[in-house]
């Protein structure tokens, strides 16, 4: 199959016939089919492999590495080399790069299939009970071996050591309240149990930002006061200018912003600069653990080049051949643009399917801090009001040239869980019903005026954005005038990020733009979190989500019945062991959702431009895009990009058959 992985027993005999040899559970790590010339190595490794700085490929690859089967139509093994430039708005999204390098415990294949990464094999009994096998063999990108070690030391000496981790057990790895228990089976082999079911656990370790179960215990140890004298720490803390040993140990381990050169990585490419800097690089790493089929070791491509840029300015450099793989900073309004800029550069533009249940919604706050403004927001027919004014078909039709598709923030036909009529529900063009529902309401009007809340202010909505979004601007604009036909004035604020979720967490948000429902291709095994209080990046209830994440010791107990009781379907499909009971309680959330018009959708399938170099090979022409669960580019496997311009100029060390 196209781009999917081979199973193991198919892994084994592929690398039983190349190599020669019968392979056995203790064989040292690759190195008889590394003398066998089995593998492949880059040849940018080459001189560092000559010098003695580096071990053979063979000896740097897992026993069993992962294999990705190339062979499909769209698909193709390749050759090494070349470059990546992609161009980033600020130094902090170099966090770009571990979510689409997608190196995880188990990952999502192009089919959405959960599969071992990471991983060699994995065992799940009565959902509650995962068992998890490393690959032997694997490394991290400095030579150090990947063990039950390194589980043990995210577990007992970061996890539930009170002064880095101050709010208890990450709620992500408590189920009904409680943490799992952790076993070191053996040196390779770990479990995680709890009591009850904890179905949407591998869901969590396959998404863009997974739980970290597994930390580089020999790098890490360095800053961690159980293992280190105060007088050790003590220089460390004053060169790296933060304040304490807790402080130092969550900057030198931070893996979702791949900020110090120095901290090993399991991702494909490596950082190679420390911040403050205008451009970072990133390396291919000398002991990734994936394969071709034909036995070359991933990635092709040898380097990321991220250069910080003005976010305004990077769709007219990406047009400019500036960038050779641009996801990020572009959006639908740069597609007339892009595409002129094809005949002019040697670059390609795609147009993947964006993922979201809305491409924005506006988002009523229902912890608003004001009373008059709280009570409003949560009156459903203002909800429903609000939502039948919005005429879509414009917004499409100006904004999207008529190829989005028009509805209510919900999930989308690629998922197995979709319902037509709630894509609709609410979400037609009727100002005479909103009008009607606004009388009933008691929100007064005189006229062609504005209506009055019952204190009598009259309804200018703020609706806060961060500003990052030409396209958001111009649907708020046109909203605005939608809204004025039933006595409501729309007006715009736009605040700097974190100062925008801020403002929204101390109750001072009437209502926000934001994007839709992040996953809108979920299936039954999806944990339903974006549908319910229990996160902390939902913007409709965020007292109530930090109530939840919190265990009770911050924000507020839902006080909505409708709340609670999505609140308390979302905790029945985390009991659920049945994939059949928990696709039940998704429509019964879906419905509820979708009544109550907790967001109020747009225009959703929208496309989102993509840029890459035109000799780009393996990148899909048409793909779903996101955060989750496709990681933007993480599932499509970028390690497997290749250039088909870039010229090896040598065969690299070991050779493949």
């Amino acid at each position: 199959m196209s781009g999917q992985d081979i199973s193991r027993r198919q892994a084994l005999a592929l690398l039983g016939a190349g190599a020669g040899i019968a392979l056995s559970g203790g064989a040292f790590p690759g190195g008889a089919l590394a003398e066998a010339g089995f593998y492949r190595g880059a040849p940018m490794l080459k001189a560092a492999v000559t010098a003695g700085d580096l071990p053979p490929v063979g000896h740097r690859l897992p026993l069993i590495p992962r294999v990705v089967n190339l062979t499909g139509a769209d698909q193709s093994p390749g050759h090494y080399g070349g470059r990546l430039r992609i161009l980033i708005g600020g130094a902090r999204d170099v966090r770009y790069v571990p979510i689409i390098s997608y190196a995880r415990l188990v990952g999502y294949d192009r089919d959405f299939i959960i599969r071992p990464d990471i991983l060699e094999r994995f065992h799940v009994a009565n959902e509650r009970i995962f068992t998890f096998r490393l690959r032997r063999g694997h490394r991290w990108s400095d030579g150090t071996p990947v063990t039950a070690e390194d589980f043990r030391f995210a577990w007992e000496d970061v996890a539930l050591n009170p002064e880095i981790s101050r709010g208890g057990v990450p709620a992500e790895l408590r189920v009904n309240g409680q943490p799992p228990r952790f076993e070191i089976i053996d040196e390779l082999t770990v479990r995680y149990s709890w009591d009850d079911p904890n179905p949407g656990f591998l869901s969590q370790l396959a998404s863009p930002g997974p739980p970290k179960l597994l930390l580089p215990a020999a790098y890490l140890r360095k800053f961690h006061a159980s293992y280190q004298t105060p007088e050790t720490l003590a220089p460390i803390i004053k060169e790296q200018r933060v304040d304490d040993w807790v402080s130092l140990i969550q900057k030198m381990g931070r893996q979702n912003r791949p900020e110090n050169p120095d901290l090993p990585t399991l991702e494909a490419w490596v950082p190679r600069t420390a911040p403050p800097a205008e451009q970072f690089i990133f390396e291919r790493n000398p002991y990734f653990h994936r394969v071709d089929h034909l036995g070359q070791q991933l990635p092709y491509i040898d380097r990321l080049e991220l250069n910080v840029s003005s976010a305004d300015l990077i769709p007219a450099k990406t047009g400019a051949g500036d960038s050779d793989l641009q996801f990020t900073g572009l959006d639908f309004v740069d597609y007339t643009y892009l595409k002129q800029a094809e005949k002019r550069f040697p670059i390609r533009l795609d147009l993947w399917k964006r993922i979201q249940g809305s491409r924005m919604a506006l988002v009523p706050n229902l912890n608003c801090a004001d009373p008059g403004w709280r009570a409003a927001m949560r009156d459903l027919r203002l909800r429903r009001a609000l939502s039948l004014a919005v005429d879509r078909n414009e917004i499409n039709m100006v904004v999207f040239f008529g190829l989005g598709a028009e509805g209510a923030n919900t999930i989308l036909p690629e998922s197995p869980l979709y319902q037509p009529e709630l894509a609709r529900l609410w979400a037609g063009y009727d100002p005479d019903q909103a009008n009607a529902l606004l009388d009933e309401a008691g929100f007064a009007r005189k006229g062609r005026g504005l209506r009055r809340l019952p204190d009598g202010r009259p309804m200018q909505i703020i609706v806060e954005t961060t500003g990052e979004s030409t396209l958001q601007t111009d649907m708020l604009e046109l909203i605005d005038g939608h809204w004025r036909k039933i006595g409501v004035q729309l007006i715009p604020r736009t605040s700097q990020r974190d100062l925008f979720r801020s403002r929204i967490m101390a109750g001072q948000v009437i209502m926000s733009a934001w994007e839709g429902l992040d996953n809108g291709i979920p299936n039954a095994d999806t944990p339903p979190a974006a549908l319910a209080p229990v996160t902390d990046d939902q913007l409709q209830w965020p007292l109530w989500s930090a109530h939840f994440v919190s265990g009770g010791t911050a924000g507020e107990a839902p006080d909505m019945p409708e709340a609670q009781e999505l609140l308390a379907l979302y905790l029945k499909w985390q009991g659920s062991a049945r994939a059949f009971d928990r696709a039940e309680v998704w429509r019964q959330m879906l419905a509820l959702w979708g009544e109550q018009v907790f967001t109020i959708g747009t225009v959703n399938q929208t496309l989102q431009p993509v840029v890459a170099r035109s000799d780009m090979k393996n990148m899909p022409a048409k793909a779903l895009y996101g955060f989750a669960p496709t990681a933007y580019l993480g599932v499509y496997m970028p390690d497997t990009f290749w250039l088909a311009n870039e010229t090896p100029k040598d065969e690299g060390e070991g050779k493949a058959p």
